[in-house]
């Protein structure tokens, strides 16, 4: 599973290109509309994306000069921002959309090799500068699905769908409130991935994107396999 920022750097613009497809289509009712993420309407979730797009530009403008700049000033002014953004008209809504992903491709462009090193402050701690357009294309791809408006897990590519799974499931095994799991991903030839104890864990059996989009709250997993047969575990929430 590479995080090659050179290497998914296409993969992004290709999922960026199919999102702003989708929000085109959007009128202000349809923007105004609740998505899946309760409390958002989609226009929380648009402006959402674009602001996500600064804070990357925040971090790779930090790993290019030296300077210490963090993704976003606070919590308070990333919550702030999305919620003044929400209600916006649908043109402004897409054409920041459109401006905040040109300005992360320009800063993905302007990085020099020796400066994916480097290490950058979100607000999730400290992170590699190269993990900056994984996170972005994981963004991206997510949302899409919560927008609701027929993009689906099994639509995302099988390098995010593998990638996810794989992401999710490392950051379950350190977690105490995760139940043990046995992850059968029936596509692309990949390996059992286990979850804390796996002597008498159940085998949760579908595809990468199935498995992932159960794990991290987006599907209820109908369309996956329980051995022994019995109900899903209930994994904690996805962070």
């Amino acid at each position: 599973m590479t995080t090659d920022p050179l290497l998914l750097s296409g993969e992004v613009d290709t999922a960026t290109a199919r999102l702003l497809d989708t929000a085109a289509g959007l009128d202000a009712t349809a923007v105004a509309a609740p998505c899946l993420l309760p409390g958002w309407s989609r226009g929380h979730v648009l402006t959402h994306l674009a602001r996500n797009a600064d804070g990357f530009v925040n971090l790779l403008t930090a790993a290019r000069t030296g300077e210490d700049i963090p993704m976003y000033a606070s919590v308070e002014a990333r919550n702030a921002d999305i919620a003044a953004g929400a209600g916006r008209p649908p043109a402004e809504q897409l054409a920041d959309l459109r401006r905040s992903a040109e300005r992360l491709a320009a800063a993905v462009a302007a990085m020099p090799v020796e400066a994916w090193s480097a290490t950058v402050r979100t607000r999730h701690g400290p992170w590699q500068a190269a993990l900056v357009v994984w996170a972005r294309l994981r963004e991206v791809e997510v949302h899409h699905v919560d927008l609701a408006t027929g993009y689906r897990p099994a639509d995302w590519p099988p390098v995010v769908a593998q990638h996810l799974l794989h992401e999710v499931a490392g950051g379950l095994a350190d977690r105490p409130d995760a139940p043990a799991l046995v992850l059968r991903p029936t596509d692309g030839n990949r390996p059992e991935l286990v979850v804390g104890d796996p002597t008498d864990a159940p085998r949760v059996t579908g595809t990468a994107a199935g498995l992932a989009a159960w794990l991290i709250g987006r599907s209820s997993g109908d369309e996956l396999t329980v051995t022994p047969d019995g109900p899903l575990p209930t994994p904690p929430e996805w962070i």
